[in-house]
């Protein structure tokens, strides 16, 4: 009855024109592509392999497709279906690269795609080629379905997201606006979560914080090891690491973030409702961020700009107290932060005239406005969300980054979204970036369907 259900709502909600697929052919066809997908081993800077699949795949269908390179080791494609032009286009984007590998620590080898017990095994089956192979198949399936269309529906295989991204999207925004350029994006950084066994939420990234780095440089005099100074600049660098790493800067929300708190508190236990709850009053709310800083960091960096002390350098001889130390720290502010007041806070709070803050202003990504709560594509992806999974969505603040900045600095407002994953994999080491990665076969599947009826709720052509 369940899937009865389900289906009547997936129907109710498609545009006039969209036929529903035989999903059990489209499960096929998506995973005889997805292993293929992932047996390319696109490592940064090797991603052209995967453009080049990808634009034979689509023309076999009568996609018109554009290879665009400014490396051409690091391609990214753009093919485009049209419609009939009454609303902008919609873009739905993939990043083609995944990050290196040490094949000793993978039980099966990480270019393999292997199946096994309900799941494909390999680097970048979660990040992203899930999302990758999601987009490219909606592609197909409007394609041969000859969906009418609102708006363009662009695709993007997008190179270098993982840590270089000259030569994906700073290259595709700066060079080819006008083939990308679009009232809504589809990309990466959410989806459902998954916890025994069932699905829980949905979570959609409407905003993420900012990347920003600092280096704490600390300055003494040198001299003989055999007599301490108290002026050693590796001491009072090691009392400023410490300061700056336990401070609790101040507490801050965004319209995302206090929707998310309010939506976790609805759907948690009642032990970690009342936590969440408990931010939104000035007493109950400090014991409450000091918990999420030892239990959970990802919810405490959502509420505040963050700090990490990850790189530390200092002196040369074990016999000598060097004059200078210094280290780096990966700082992640919110999008509407001051960083310059931010960083003025930060040097109260050390409170060391020989430990000078100094910021870095090199591979900055750009601060832009949260996307939109009320668009069409927001309530279009919640609509698909619910009908898919059956659960509540969302909004999210990302903690790290996506190219999803550079969209929204040009206007773009986009909505990242993923496929199912269990909350258990990541501290169990199957997680993105990890020496293990995997998706479920049924989440692969699923997140076919969400996509596609997302895209045609948002592109489709309504009577």
């Amino acid at each position: 009855m369940r899937n009865l259900f389900v289906f009547a709502l997936l129907i109710w909600a498609l545009p006039a024109g969209a036929q529903t697929p035989d999903w059990s052919k489209i499960n096929d066809e998506a995973m005889r592509h997805f292993q293929a997908l992932v047996q390319i081993d696109s490592s940064v800077g090797n991603e052209t392999r995967v453009a080049e699949y990808v634009k034979k795949t689509l023309e076999a269908d009568g996609i018109q497709v554009m290879m665009v390179a400014q490396d051409p080791a690091r391609a990214n494609i753009i093919a485009r279906l049209k419609g009939n032009g009454s609303k902008k286009p919609l873009l739905i984007m993939g990043h083609s690269d995944v990050v290196r590998v040490d094949p000793a620590k993978w039980t099966f080898p990480p270019f393999s795609a292997t199946r096994q017990g309900g799941y494909v095994y390999g680097r970048g089956t979660l990040d992203d080629k899930s999302d990758l192979l999601a987009t490219m198949m909606t592609m197909l399936m409007l394609k041969r379905q000859k969906t009418p269309l609102d708006r363009d529906v662009i695709f993007v295989s997008e190179a270098g997201e993982e840590g270089s991204t000259g030569p994906g999207i700073q290259y595709l925004v700066n060079e080819h606006w006008s083939d990308i350029d679009a009232e809504f994006c589809l990309a990466e950084a959410g989806g459902v979560r998954l916890k025994n066994g069932q699905a829980r939420y949905a979570l959609i990234e409407t905003t993420e914080k900012q990347p920003r780095a600092a280096r704490l440089v600390a300055k003494g005099i040198s001299g003989h090891g055999s007599r301490p100074l108290r002026t050693n600049a590796v001491v009072h660098l090691a009392k400023a690491v410490e300061t700056i790493a336990a401070w609790d800067p101040p507490m801050r929300f965004n319209d995302t973030t206090r929707f998310y708190f309010e939506k976790m508190a609805a759907v948690s236990s009642p032990e970690e409702a009342a936590r969440f709850k408990g931010l939104f009053d000035a007493q109950k709310a400090p014991a409450v961020r000091e918990y999420l800083a030892e239990h959970d960091p990802i919810d405490y960096s959502m509420l505040h700009t963050s700090i990490s002390p990850n790189v530390i350098k200092g002196g040369y001889q074990v016999n000598v107290i060097p004059s200078e130390a210094e280290a780096t720290l990966d700082i992640r502010a919110l999008p509407d932060e001051n960083i310059a007041a931010f960083y003025d806070m930060m040097r109260k709070v050390i409170n060391d005239p020989s430990v000078e803050l100094v910021p870095e202003t090199t591979n900055q990504r750009p601060g832009s406005a949260p996307s939109k709560l009320d668009s069409d594509a927001y309530r279009a992806i919640e609509a698909a969300y619910k009908n898919i999974y059956g659960v509540i969505t969302i909004p999210l603040m990302q903690t790290g980054a996506t190219d999803m900045a550079f969209l929204r600095a040009k206007g773009v407002e986009c909505y990242g979204v993923g496929a199912m994953v269990d909350e258990e994999d990541g501290p169990k080491g199957f997680g993105p970036h990890s020496d293990q990665e995997r998706i479920l076969e049924s989440a692969l599947y699923k997140h076919v369907q969400f996509f596609w009826q997302a895209v045609n709720s948002i592109a489709g052509t309504k009577h």
